[in-house]
């Protein structure tokens, strides 16, 4: 059974294949306008061939030869115009694939959701999106509309050779198929040389972005000096990959290169004998001759963009691998949410693994009752985020169920649900944009004046206020130009945007001054007003308003109820806050 799926996934080449249908009509334009070209050229060599003949041979008078002189300049620059518009069509063509690929890559990796995306390197995803994508380009705009001409035009030049001089069509026809059989021969090699050049790319693109978001970290501990090096090595051999890849390359077009040359050459010889001998006309001789190098010509250019293909295959290998992984299962006939607000949450006997067997949860029982404010804390591993990322749906339970005011949370469409609840993360990411933009991530319709009044409730509006382009003020990506304390609240006014009935905070005033989360925790009481709040905590010292602390250890509630309650319980709680240096 094993093998039978293995046969059939797709591979990169035949992938790369079946998306040409997203170029539309533009690649077979493309084709066909090369054709015309040939035709064409054909054209001009039969109009070039008895302009010589009669100047040489027949010694004809200038005057009967000017309709085909002039019949030249002409055929040069349509034969340029088509050549032009076809170049355009099939970059349109592969522009048109880009897109369409680059939007269903980010789709799926958008409904692959972050449980997928934490498993993967950020660096190595961007550069498949972007670089990956691009790659594919020479591929549709160059590499498919020639080999189709290389079936197309040699067949054509063949049409009007043999008919004048089969001997030269037999030559032709002979030698023409040990082109294309040297270039897959020299091709295997280029093809596992690409692919792994690829994957060099791919990782030292995930590693230099690692470092670079890492940068301060590598600064504090006087190690970026060392990761210089380190870069500096990769990209070393990243170069030595490159050259053993274009070394291949050189050989490929030299090898193809030689063998027309020679096809051409043995025309030639053969056609100059006869000419010598009285055996062939001069006309259909130098007509042949002229034709022999175009004949050559599609299938030494298809050697040129066969390198394109390589490339091609070796993004398509990623792209596939992504592409193939299945998304998570969507209801069948997605369940309705009762209107009731708040919303209220029930955990029964959930359990999750994560791949590799490790066990996060193991059969929680866990409440949230419509308007209550629950914190989940719990030492470093104990299944907090797990909790979370199950609520939110990026993640299934492996056993038991999650119940939303009675309905099954995995009955429910994941878009409509989200739209229910507002999360804000400890890193609260902030885009490159205006503050107006970022505040209504949620809501883009929301109008400004309800961006105000959310911000104001953040107490976000105070320092927005102060800047001197106020709402249109631009900021960085990842909130550049702001403080921690800024960022948090601008997350905080997007959940008062959103007005969502379920709200759920991990840990909003870590890593903030005093003054900053005195701020955000304002902000928070009042966004805990007529909402269900569950808080993940870290900082132990933040729950205690709490209606209800709930202990997470090893994937289990080990305890629950009030700050007070579990000081004199004197369990893991009591424990956790007295190392943190805390008192009752």
């Amino acid at each position: 059974m094993a093998s039978s799926d293995k046969e059939q996934e797709p591979t990169p080449g035949r992938w790369l294949a079946g998306q040409r249908h997203l170029a539309g009509t533009a690649l077979n334009l493309a084709v066909g306008l090369g054709l015309v070209g040939g035709l064409l050229l054909i054209w001009q060599a039969h109009l070039l061939a008895r302009v010589v003949n009669g100047v040489v041979v027949d010694r004809a008078p200038l005057e009967t030869l000017w309709p085909l002189l002039l019949a030249l300049p002409a055929i040069f620059l349509l034969r340029a115009a088509i050549a032009w518009s076809a170049e355009q069509v099939s970059f349109t063509a592969a522009a048109r694939v880009k897109v369409a690929l680059r939007d269903r890559l980010y789709r799926h990796l958008q409904a692959l959701g972050p449980a997928y995306l934490s498993g993967e390197r950020s660096g190595e995803l961007t550069n498949l999106v972007a670089d990956g994508v691009e790659k594919l380009e020479a591929y549709y705009a160059r590499f498919l509309p020639h080999m189709a001409l290389t079936a197309l035009v040699p067949l054509a030049i063949l049409a009007f050779v043999f008919p004048l001089d089969w001997i030269s069509g037999l030559v032709m026809l002979g030698t023409a198929p040990l082109i294309p059989l040297f270039m897959i021969l020299i091709g295997k090699g280029a093809e596992r040389l690409n692919q792994r050049q690829w994957r060099q790319l791919a990782r030292m693109s995930a590693h230099f972005l690692d470092v670079i978001q890492g940068l301060t970290t590598l600064k504090l501990f006087n190690a970026s000096r060392r990761e210089a090096e380190v870069i500096a090595a990769v990209s070393e051999a990243h170069r030595r990959s490159t050259m053993s890849v274009l070394r291949v390359a050189f050989l490929s077009a030299l090898v193809l290169e030689f063998f027309s040359t020679v096809s051409i050459a043995v025309v030639a010889v053969l056609i100059g004998f006869r000419l010598l001998w009285g055996e062939m006309a001069f006309l259909h001789g130098f007509f042949v001759l002229l034709l022999a190098p175009e004949f050559y010509l599609p299938l030494r250019t298809l050697g040129t963009h066969y390198h394109a293909r390589m490339e091609a295959i070796a993004a398509a290998e990623r792209l596939v691998e992504v592409l193939e992984t299945p998304l998570p299962p969507a209801p069948g006939a997605p369940l309705a949410l009762p209107p009731e607000r708040p919303l209220g949450v029930r955990y029964e006997g959930v359990g999750f693994a994560y791949p590799g067997g490790r066990t996060a949860l193991e059969a929680v029982d866990l409440d949230l009752a419509p308007g209550e404010r629950v914190a989940l804390v719990g030492p470093s591993g104990a299944g907090k985020s797990t909790v979370v990322n199950l609520l939110l749906g990026f993640l299934r339970p492996d056993a038991g169920r999650i119940l939303v005011n009675g309905v099954d949370l995995a009955g429910l469409e994941r878009e409509a649900w989200l739209r229910e609840v507002a999360f804000v993360p400890q890193r609260p990411r902030v885009f490159h944009g205006t503050l107006l933009d970022n505040i209504r991530l949620g809501r883009p319709d929301a109008d400004p004046a309800a961006v105000r009044e959310a911000a104001r409730l953040a107490r976000a509006g105070e320092f927005i206020d102060r800047l001197p382009q106020g709402y249109a003020t631009p900021v960085g990506e990842g909130g550049q130009g702001l403080s921690g304390g800024q960022i948090q609240r601008l997350a905080l006014a997007r959940a008062f945007l959103k007005d969502a009935p379920l709200v759920v905070l991990d840990e909003p005033t870590a890593s903030l001054d005093p003054d900053s989360e005195a701020l955000v925790q304002a902000a928070i009481e009042r966004l805990a007003v007529g909402r269900t709040l569950l808080v993940v905590a870290h900082r132990l010292a933040t729950v205690r308003g709490a209606d209800r602390i709930v202990v997470l250890d090893g994937g289990r509630v080990v305890e629950s109820g009030a700050h007070r309650e579990l000081m004199a319980a004197g369990g893991l709680y009591r424990r956790m806050v007295t190392a943190y240096g805390g008192t009752a």
